[in-house]
């Protein structure tokens, strides 16, 4: 059987299956639904399309209340839990929400400043949710997505060259981690080099460990995806504000430079 004798009949279903949604949702618009082919939710959107601000809501579809057994729950985690159901820890989104909000003002306001952030998720999943989240800070942003090598905070100048370590700023500003417990090494050097973490803390992990805890399902694509898009998106928003400063000190310093000035 030919690629093409296989491929054709999933391509025709595939469409046909477009143009039904397409044809509910303009039937739908006659009784008051503002809903149309652009707005329709698409399972990719949190990463390629994210939203600014997350509402509990989209927590809630994305899984992030689903913790860990509740036998395998650390007992600092106890303070973001809901309950338990089934056996399963049920994490609070009404605290997930504003410590993620408090996580955002902390990724606008180092951005802002000119400072470097680093997206952290070694999972493969992982890696086009960091991979994006860095390019939306353009030069400020950076990510790591398949490993973190030991010692490239503390150990920075037999990896990198004492030449490299004077000229080039090898420690970040701000770190962020999607998945904290597969890289514990980068906690540890980033609190001995005394840079900022945030991470996602599912419920068996210590919320302690980084400096500012998101507590969510760590293991939930959507939600990293949810967290990753509403981080980098304020970072875009602080690099603006500081593209925006440095742009009105050139032209002031140029005005000052003026021979016809004062």
């Amino acid at each position: 059987m030919s690629l093409q004798s296989t491929v054709r009949p999933w391509l025709a279903a595939s469409a046909s299956s477009s143009s039904r949604s397409l044809h509910r949702i303009k039937n739908m618009s006659q009784y008051g639904s503002t809903q149309s082919a652009k707005t329709t939710y698409k399972p990719r959107d949190a990463l390629h399309k994210p939203v600014a601000h997350a509402t509990v809501s989209a927590l809630l579809a994305s899984g992030a209340h689903f913790g860990h057994a509740a036998t395998r729950m650390n007992p600092n985690f106890v303070p973001y839990a809901y309950g338990t159901r089934a056996g399963i820890t049920i994490i609070d989104l009404d605290q997930t929400l504003p410590m993620l909000r408090r996580a955002a003002n902390l990724v606008r306001a180092v951005a802002s400043a000119g400072g470097q952030v680093v997206f952290i998720g070694t999972r493969p999943d992982l890696r086009p949710i960091v991979q994006k989240a860095a390019q939306r800070l353009g030069p400020q942003g950076f990510y790591v997505g398949d490993r973190w090598l030991p010692g490239t905070l503390t150990n920075k100048i037999p990896l990198f060259g004492p030449d490299v370590v004077k000229q080039t700023r090898v420690v970040p500003d701000l770190v962020v981690l999607l998945n904290p417990l597969a890289n514990v090494n980068a906690i540890r050097e980033c609190a001995i080099e005394h840079v900022p973490t945030i991470a996602l803390v599912d419920s068996n992990a210590d919320p302690r460990i980084v400096m500012y805890p998101i507590p969510a399902n760590d293991e939930s694509t959507r939600t990293a995806e949810i967290v990753g898009g509403v981080l980098s998106i304020a970072g875009r928003e602080g690099v603006a504000l500081w593209d925006a400063e440095q742009k009105r000190q050139e032209e002031q310093e140029k005005k000052y430079d003026n021979p016809l000035y004062g």
